[in-house]
């Protein structure tokens, strides 16, 4: 390009650079050094690369219009000194391609058809056509599209990486943040972040897409994929007065409704279990379906139970909730005709697994998080409650052997994953997300 007289070598400072720019209502100044020959531009651009010259004292640019109504336009810089070490170069090179000239080139080199942009690129276009042009390179073509927003989350890396460095998430895998790995970790699916994908398509103007919307091709995915176990997450402890200790039934379970080819599995039965915690209540208000005292109801897949009684501990937590069994219910159904309006998951306390749920909410509590007062960041907006660990949680054995990754439907509970930091000694599972979008009813 030197050669064609199509770039020059400029000694101008930055400041001065700026302003002989002009404004977009008025032409720039073209710079003193100009009409170099070409002979000179040669020779001092060598020079600038063998490194003759201190950082910020001379660049190149390229020749095209100081009047021109795009900005871009106007002589734009393609080279600029800088004398620092290179991760793979080590000190070889001491100049440096700008952003504008390098694209373009790039693409052409890797034959790159569509170059995907983001809106605020179209007006670098008629730059990376005319560099594309001048080079007679591979006639890459650039595109531009509306970036993809989504609710309670950033999705600006220079943001991201504000999180992963000043600790507020445990690395770019974390599963709040909004990365390819982070998605992973959490428990999506590739295919539910392309049926997500299409759903919102490609917009030519900014949008703001609903984080629900994720959540619901994630659902719609997992619905037909994730087996189905049973967990309970705030143990309380059942007893089920009239069945002997040593009472041992199998039961048969289905793994996925959605799926006949996933089969059956066999559970275990005692007269000791655990329940939620949400699902006993003392006193309970009408149209609570689940257990109270002289309440009946349904445990999956299992017998119906009748609560009589409860234990407190000193501080008069319940402990331990009693009931009595109808072994004619076996299978979930009542010979006589009568019907139970609650069915409440449970886990057999004698062979479950005790581990640990990560339960994982919204990262920000408000819609676009860089909407702050004055005087406040993004930072402001960070949801406290966006992890929240539980300890003490019980599995039924089928989890035992879970690998990293693997996706499960919690019944009535949500869809989690494997985590990373699950082993055979510790499960570690995340929540992906709730079976309902239960973030509209919190707001």
């Amino acid at each position: 390009m030197i050669r064609k007289g199509l770039a020059y070598v400029d000694d101008q400072t930055n400041e001065e650079i700026r302003i002989n720019r002009g404004t977009v209502t008025s032409p720039g100044k073209d710079s003193p050094y100009r009409n170099r020959s070409v002979e000179e531009n040669l020779r001092l651009f060598e020079e600038m690369k063998e490194g003759k010259y201190a950082d910020g004292e001379k660049i190149l640019r390229a020749k095209i219009d100081m009047a021109h109504n795009n900005m871009n336009m106007r002589d734009p810089i393609m080279y600029r000194i800088l004398h620092t070490n290179h991760h793979r170069t080590g000190d070889k090179w001491c100049i440096y391609p700008m952003y504008d000239y390098a694209h373009g080139e790039s693409d052409s080199i890797e034959r790159i058809t569509h170059s995907i942009c983001t809106l605020e690129f179209d007006i670098h276009r008629p730059l990376y056509d005319w560099f594309i042009a001048q080079l007679g390179i591979f006639p890459s073509h650039q595109y531009e599209f509306a970036r993809l927003n989504i609710t309670n989350t950033v999705m600006s890396k220079r943001k991201l990486l504000q999180l992963v460095k000043e600790g507020y998430v445990t690395g770019w895998d974390d599963p709040r943040m909004p990365t390819i790995c982070g998605l992973r970790r959490r428990g999506y699916t590739p295919e539910s972040i392309r049926a997500f994908c299409e759903d919102i398509g490609v917009a030519k103007r900014d949008n703001l897409i609903d984080y629900s919307r994720l959540e619901g091709a994630l659902r719609d995915d997992l619905n037909k994929r994730a087996d189905r176990v049973m967990a309970v997450l705030h143990p309380i402890k059942l007893v089920i007065d009239n069945c002997p200790d040593d009472f041992v039934d199998e039961l048969e379970a289905v793994n996925n409704p959605e799926d006949e080819s996933a089969g059956k599995r066999k559970i275990t039965f005692s007269n000791t279990l655990y329940i939620e915690q949400d699902d006993f209540m003392e006193d309970a208000p009408k149209k609570y379906f689940r257990l109270t005292p002289g309440q009946e109801v349904r445990l999956r897949y299992a017998y119906y139970v009748k609560c009589v009684s409860c234990e407190k501990d000193a501080n008069g937590n319940v402990t331990v909730v009693h009931c009595t069994y109808d072994p004619a219910t076996r299978g979930g159904d009542s010979p006589d005709g009568r019907k139970v309006k609650g069915t409440i998951h449970w886990v057999n306390a004698k062979d479950c697994i005790e581990g640990e749920v990560r339960l994982f909410d919204r990262l920000f509590n408000a819609e676009v998080p860089d909407k702050v007062e004055e005087g406040q960041t993004f930072l402001d907006n960070l949801n406290p409650e966006s992890l929240t660990v539980l300890t003490n949680c019980k599995f039924e054995n089928a989890v035992a052997n879970a690998e990293h990754l693997k996706k499960y439907q919690f019944e009535r509970l949500g869809y989690f994953s494997v985590d990373y930091d699950s082993t055979k000694e510790h499960l570690v599972f995340n929540r992906t997300c709730t079976l309902k979008d239960s973030w509209a009813k919190q707001k």
